[in-house]
């Protein structure tokens, strides 16, 4: 089994569209959510979401490829080339069969089917796009991203809700660590805030009032967002040995079903995700300083997780540095775990912790050190990242830093 390593990192997200404005943001704790005007419908169908206002393509995208994809494709696109510019890996006739393309999505071209059956259903129009059906489809990011990159490896999209990043990051990992791929672009998009879209969301009323508070007794759900994160992987001696900057190495991944409930989380079923992942990178749980936390501020998943954390990992739980990064930059769905991997590499190679923000007063079934407000500086070796998905799907990373 080979080790397996980042290289290159990029991030599109609702406080940072790179990686450096990305991390100086959740060191400053600075959030990316907004109150909602007319634009996604009048009235608002939500009040606040998390969107990457600032986020234009063209450095990162050609202008031909930018309007034959959707938005989600473009920001998963974007995040890509930023990952492997980063690497500076070079991409040759001999190099590109053996780079993995394994990316994550929830649901597709949002955007362009809400645009679509606007048209037909409320103005009255005969036709739709053209490209309407190659631009909705999920794996319309993994597709975009190798035809402009030019990798010809593996490719294929993963689609697991909340999960869909978390799942991705981990089958790259067990592509190049057991050799069927040298090197691997993975992570997730996901770009769904369209009207339909956002109504659905409110229908099933777990969508807070004003911020994300994950942890707290006064939280009222998550704030929808967009974006995503990517990331290049390789093995360990190859990356050494071109003189590549490495953000750490991933070393376990597990994954479970709770095949239970199709909305409420399962305090076994997050667990045993999380001992998988120890196991498959042979962690102790005494091992792990921090965890960013699937924390998405709603009633369910908060408490279950903590109850998940404390059943894995036991004494070690009152040790652990804990947060939620959604409290910033939102819940992106199947780019959630993309944008938060981001946050752990980060946290590894630089020693600071990003906090849990507007964590005024913790509920008491969530008992954990979740860095209340400010970023924390502390060295830490091990790290983990959760993601619980709809339909009871987990997934879990688990990196380790590597000293040069």
């Amino acid at each position: 089994m080979r080790r397996v390593v980042v290289t290159g990192m990029g991030v599109v997200s609702s406080i940072g569209n790179d990686r450096e404005t990305f991390w100086d943001s959740l060191k400053s704790g600075r959030s990316g959510m907004r109150r909602v005007g007319t634009e996604y419908g009048d009235p608002a169908p939500v009040p606040i979401v998390a969107d990457a206002l600032d986020f234009d393509p063209a450095p990162w995208v050609s202008e031909s490829r930018i309007g034959l994809m959707d938005r989600f494709a473009v920001m998963g696109v974007a995040a890509a080339r930023q990952a492997l510019d980063d690497a500076g890996l070079a991409v040759t006739p001999e190099s590109a069969p053996r780079i993995a393309t394994i990316f994550g999505n929830g649901g597709g071209g949002y955007v362009i089917l809400d645009e679509s059956y606007r048209r037909l259903y409320q103005d009255g129009k005969t036709r739709v796009h053209p490209l309407m059906i190659p631009k909705a489809m999920p794996n319309a990011v993994s597709s975009g991203i190798a035809m402009e990159l030019g990798f010809k490896g593996p490719n294929y999209t993963v689609s697991t809700a909340c999960a869909s990043s978390n799942h991705a990051i981990g089958q790259a990992y067990w592509a190049v660590r057991s050799g069927v791929a040298d090197a691997a672009m993975t992570g997730g998009c996901e770009a769904l805030l369209a009207h339909g879209v956002l109504k659905a969301w409110a229908a099933m009323r777990v969508v807070g009032r004003d911020v994300c508070r994950p942890f707290a007794k006064s939280r009222t759900g998550m704030i929808l967002a967009e974006g995503g994160g990517a990331y290049l992987l390789e093995e360990l001696e190859a990356a050494k040995a071109r003189g590549a900057r490495i953000y750490g190495e991933i070393v376990g991944f597990g994954m479970s079903a709770d095949a239970k409930d199709l909305v409420a989380p399962d305090v076994d079923g997050c667990a045993r995700a999380m001992q998988s992942a120890l196991d498959d990178a042979a962690l102790s749980p005494e091992e792990v300083q921090y965890i960013n936390a699937h924390g998405t501020g709603t009633l369910a998943n908060d408490a279950t997780e903590t109850k998940a954390i404390r059943q894995v990992f036991g004494a070690q739980a009152d040790r652990l540095a804990v947060s939620s990064t959604k409290s910033m930059h939102g819940h992106a769905l199947g780019g959630a775990g993309g944008i938060e991997f981001a946050a752990v590499l980060m946290a590894l190679t630089q020693g600071i912790l990003p906090p849990t923000i507007s964590l005024d007063e913790p509920d008491p079934e969530c008992d954990l050190d979740y860095i209340p407000h400010a970023a924390r500086k502390a060295d830490i070796d091990v790290a983990v990242s959760n993601a619980f998905a709809f339909g009871g799907l987990n997934a879990v990373v688990a990196a380790r830093r590597v000293d040069s």
